[in-house]
């Protein structure tokens, strides 16, 4: 019996090799690809990528660019110590160049009482910045640093064009991490954030853009690079996705002065408004295409000085509370109301001195009050 199974293996096993051993037998052809087992399993089929899609390439392409405008700046403050000894202490933001000449726009925070300013350019080339002009209300600073080299620069767009919804793109240096970028969109318009110094800083920029510490002072980029704001603050201590940046027109103004080697003297909206249209301006019997509703007239503000009303009464509207029976302000120099932002845009474009045309319902009546823009008051700086 065990002879018999050994006669058989051995047939079977001489039949095989010379089956598999003939060139041009077609069985060969059947056995291949159990006698190629191991290269069948160890050879992948390549993976060839989509490339990049247009949006990926357009963040690729403004970084590129930006990143050699922005710069990183490091400022340094003596303060005394509780034995009245001088202590240097440090703050990290970033800042952007706007011409050839070397100058810069950041914010006032970023640099506010430094003794030094150092600016550290893509390359790691360093200089020593000076302080042309400062705007603290709104948080702004212009700098210059003297290069001697041919630098990039940023152009500055328009803020006032700005939507809801549309691309931003944010460079800065945040925890000192130079040439970072981080993309998102632009979340709401016409915010008004409190600033650490118990300042208000108004029409700002809100986006989801990661902003951290160390971004402070650095570009907020649209889609065709162009610079809409300048990166401020975020909502707490740590980045959950609520940054704000002040509207780049802002800063327009406070360059034009400089220019025209004007001391830069801003007013402030003296006022609290709640944006009002459609059916709810209609449920308090106020024109459909609404306004800016009045809420409160500062102390000692241009529009109290005016004659601008504010609330006389709340009402609760489903679960908010509203004040009703102040003016609605319907248009600004005679511009249309079409955003909650609206008067703050007009004011920041102005100075002290300035007059502007409010268009406001009162009861029945339109009016057109002249508001001369005042010095503000203290407790709106």
């Amino acid at each position: 019996m065990r002879l018999r199974i050994f006669v058989w293996a051995f047939v079977i096993a001489v039949g095989f090799v010379l089956l598999t051993s003939r060139a041009n037998w077609q069985i060969r052809k059947l056995a291949a690809p159990l006698l190629r087992s191991e290269a069948h399993w160890s050879e992948a089929t390549p993976v060839h990528g989509a490339g990049l899609s247009p949006d990926e390439q357009n963040n690729i392409d403004i970084y590129k660019a930006a990143r050699l405008a922005t710069v990183y700046i490091t400022s340094t403050t003596v303060r005394r110590d509780f034995f009245y000894q001088p202590v240097a202490s440090r703050s990290l933001g970033s800042g952007f160049l706007i011409n050839p000449d070397g100058l810069i726009l950041t914010n006032y925070h970023v640099v506010s009482g430094s003794s030094r300013i150092q600016v550290t350019l893509a390359d790691q080339t360093q200089y020593f910045g000076r302080a042309l002009d400062t705007d603290r209300s709104d948080d702004l600073a212009l700098i210059k640093i003297e290069p001697k080299q041919k630098v990039q620069v940023l152009k500055l767009g328009d803020s006032d064009r700005l939507q809801v919804g549309q691309k931003v793109l944010a460079i800065g240096d945040p925890f000192g991490l130079e040439g970072t970028l981080t993309v998102g969109v632009v979340s709401s318009i016409g915010r008004v954030i409190d600033a650490e110094d118990d300042r208000r800083l108004e029409g700002m920029i809100q986006t989801d853009a990661a902003i951290n510490g160390g971004n402070s002072g650095g570009p907020l980029l649209d889609s065709s690079g162009a610079v809409i704001g300048i990166n401020t603050a975020i909502l707490g201590q740590t980045n959950i996705g609520i940054g704000f940046a002040l509207p780049i027109n802002r800063a327009k103004v406070l360059l034009a002065d400089y220019k025209a080697g004007r001391v830069t003297e801003r007013p402030k909206v003296g006022v609290r408004t709640e944006y009002v249209a459609g059916d709810l301006a209609e449920a308090l019997g106020l024109p459909r295409s609404g306004g800016l509703l009045v809420q409160q007239v500062a102390g000692g503000s241009s529009e109290e000085a005016a004659g601008v009303r504010g609330a006389t009464q709340v009402v609760a509207i489903g679960n908010v509370e509203l004040g009703i029976g102040g003016d609605l302000i319907v248009a600004i120099d005679n511009q249309a109301v079409t955003r909650e932002d609206s008067l703050v845009r007009v004011v920041a474009q102005k100075r002290v001195g300035d007059v502007i045309k409010l268009t406001v319902v009162r009861g029945r009546r339109t009016l057109v009050i002249p508001v001369k823009l005042l010095r503000p008051p203290a407790d709106l700086n």
